[in-house]
């Protein structure tokens, strides 16, 4: 079972936080910036229980300033994590047209409609990528990004400051 889907960018500040179970802090290593770089999933030294059912297997993987992490039971397969890590990716990249940790800061919607199409309660019920974008697209969480439009700001009115995209 999945308990948490975490995203962390390098400095170490979160941009998704998602728990399925309410988890204690003490039993967890330091975020994957200050793990050792060699392996991707992390078994704790210091879980005092061996039931299947406790949170004790951190996987992560990082990719370009974000460390996309779930936190599960030993029962999860760390290969299948990584995969689901890695659809989620695609997901995303597909959703937004090439994502980038300011995609994830300003759509924060969309990120949790992604991840609520593949993930409930924390099991796995999704990981076909089409299917996945599908399912956000109907749900009309997919943020439309403003391209070379002016006067779109907030309470600006046509002054010209709006945000142009990229």
């Amino acid at each position: 079972m999945i308990n948490a889907v975490l995203v962390f960018n390098n400095a170490g500040q979160p941009r998704l936080t998602k728990f399925y179970t309410q988890l204690r802090l003490l039993q967890f290593p330091p975020p994957p910036p200050l793990l050792a770089s060699s392996g991707t999933s992390h078994t704790p030294s210091h879980s005092s229980t061996p039931h299947n059912d406790v949170p004790s297997l951190v996987t992560y993987r990082h990719y370009a300033t974000l460390y996309f992490i779930i936190i599960s039971t030993s029962t999860e397969s760390p290969l299948a994590l990584i995969d689901l890590i890695q659809v989620y990716v695609e997901a995303l990249d597909r959703l937004f047209e090439n994502v980038c940790e300011l995609d994830l800061i300003f759509n924060f919607e969309t990120l949790h409609a992604t991840l609520s199409e593949m993930v409930v309660g924390g099991v796995v019920v999704e990981t076909q990528l089409e299917k996945v974008v599908e399912g956000v697209k109907l749900q009309g969480r997919v943020a439309k990004r403003p391209v070379n439009e002016r006067g779109g700001g907030i309470g600006l009115g046509g002054s010209g400051f709006g945000w142009a995209g990229r």
